[in-house]
């Protein structure tokens, strides 16, 4: 406890050098906090737009990842049905699920045949009132203003497109598309009532495969989509595009087409039993996807052809996550490293000043028998508690500037989202990063003053006390 009294005592002795020492070790631990709050909500941003597209977990046929994206009738999962209902009635895990919903992946060709264009999509059938749920996750409280699911009430045939396929497709006017580019050399379109026909063949398929469901004329864009059914035939199904929704990468946005699932099975399995690509499970609490991942694996596993299947995370589904997180912890560390080693040489500038000017002392104390060991622990108490003085400091200013940010109104567009959220710091939404940054920063501040607390040790009483 003295040495405690004694190392404050000589810390206010200068107090000029402390402050200016205390703030620079505030500034660093400060500016480290601001980030890693950046990074904390940049990572819920990320975390929250890929388990509302896809859920934490989901099931496929092993091989699906790898090789099933252009032919999901090879992988894709018969008897669907009876896995959703083991998830949700299972004892163990149904407490922990939220959402448990069958999907469908497929490839096919759209069409806008009334202005001559075509291209390639990635079609994929939702159950419209699951996805909807899905949509309300929001675990980290991020300020998403994104409305339901468009597809939830609507009619069979009904469909989005992202907002690259709508104006490729040239759907911009009917689907009320603002700021949508229309290409310079466009063919010029038929007058009215002479709309250019579908070519019969296709007619013909979509006629026999949609009479019976086909949407009233005018009530929104209409579309063809060709896709090859399970057995090589093609499949045609007249569409009704209810909305756009921008897909935030431009590479998808020109190939998304979202339907409902009934109509995406029909069309790749006509009347023969409709399977799935995946079954994705969605859980109110991310603490708890170890847990859920174990006890998925045992009811697919204990289910016929469960051997077949897979459980994969959201991580291993979407690598740009992945990718992303890895990437900031990279930069974290960096900074972490360029402003420790900032403390470090201020602090030892700091001491090893302090043991010039008190060199006299030293001498005094050495002669009046404090051990060599003693003064060394006289400047590590110094500098450890100008890093502890320094972190407390650090920490305040981190959260008072973080919540200036939080109610500064600034927005930005993240990665994985289509529009512009508030910018928030989550400064102490990472107990654990904000204790060890803290702690990081004292250990560094204690251990730059050894090696001026060893010079100090190592005075010659005499000589320190000869010393101007």
């Amino acid at each position: 406890m003295a040495d405690l009294l004694l190392a404050v005592r000589n810390l206010l002795r200068n107090r000029r050098r402390s402050v200016s020492t205390l703030v620079a070790l505030a500034i660093g631990l400060a500016s480290i906090m601001l980030f890693s709050g950046f990074q904390t909500n940049l990572g819920a941003t990320m975390l929250t737009a890929v388990v509302r597209a896809g859920g934490h977990l989901q099931i496929q046929h092993r091989d699906y990842f790898l090789f099933g994206g252009s032919n999901p009738s090879a992988y894709g999962i018969a008897g669907y049905e009876d896995l959703v209902k083991a998830i949700r009635n299972d004892t163990v895990l149904g407490p922990m699920v939220s959402v448990a919903t069958p999907m469908m992946r497929f490839g096919g060709l759209a069409g806008n045949f009334e202005a001559g264009i075509s291209r390639t999509v990635i079609g994929t059938g939702y159950v419209a009132e699951d996805m909807s749920r899905m949509r309300q996750w929001n675990e980290y409280a991020i300020p998403v203003t994104r409305p339901k699911f468009p597809l939830e009430g609507t009619a069979p045939d009904s469909a989005i497109v992202g907002v690259g396929v709508a104006r490729v497709l040239q759907l911009c006017a009917p689907l009320r598309i603002a700021d949508c580019p229309v290409p310079e050399q466009a063919a010029p379109k038929a007058p009215p009532g002479k709309a250019k026909a579908l070519p019969s063949d296709i007619a013909d398929l979509a006629m026999a495969e949609n009479a019976s469901q086909a949407a009233p004329a005018g009530t929104g864009a209409r579309l063809e989509l060709l896709a090859s059914s399970a057995r090589g035939a093609p499949n045609v199904a007249a569409l009704n595009v209810v909305a756009a929704e921008d897909q935030v990468f431009k590479e998808l946005d020109e190939v998304a087409v979202l339907v409902h699932l009934g109509h995406a099975q029909r069309l790749v399995f006509g009347r023969a039993p409709p399977q799935a690509t995946a079954v994705m499970v969605l859980l109110p609490r991310t603490a708890d996807l170890e847990a859920a991942t174990q006890r998925l694996q045992q009811i697919v596993d204990a289910l016929p052809g469960g051997k077949a299947l897979a459980v994969r995370s959201f991580v291993e589904l979407n690598p740009f996550y992945a990718q992303s997180e890895q990437l900031f912890d990279f930069i974290f560390g960096f900074i972490f490293v360029l402003i420790g080693g900032i403390v470090l040489f201020t602090v030892s500038n700091t001491m090893n000043t302090a043991v010039v000017e008190r060199t006299v002392e030293i001498g005094t104390l050495r002669a009046i028998g404090l051990r060599q060991s003693g003064i060394r622990r006289l400047f590590l108490l110094e500098g450890f508690m100008l890093g502890c003085a320094g972190a407390v400091t650090g920490i305040l200013m981190a959260v008072l500037l973080g919540e200036i940010v939080n109610r500064s109104g600034l927005t930005w567009l993240p990665p994985g989202s289509s529009e512009r959220l508030p910018l928030q710091l989550r400064v102490l939404g990472d107990v654990g990063t904000v204790a060890g940054t803290a702690l990081g920063l004292v250990a560094i501040a204690t251990a730059s003053a050894w090696w001026p607390a060893w010079r100090a040790a190592q005075l010659k009483i005499v000589e320190a006390l000869r010393h101007a």
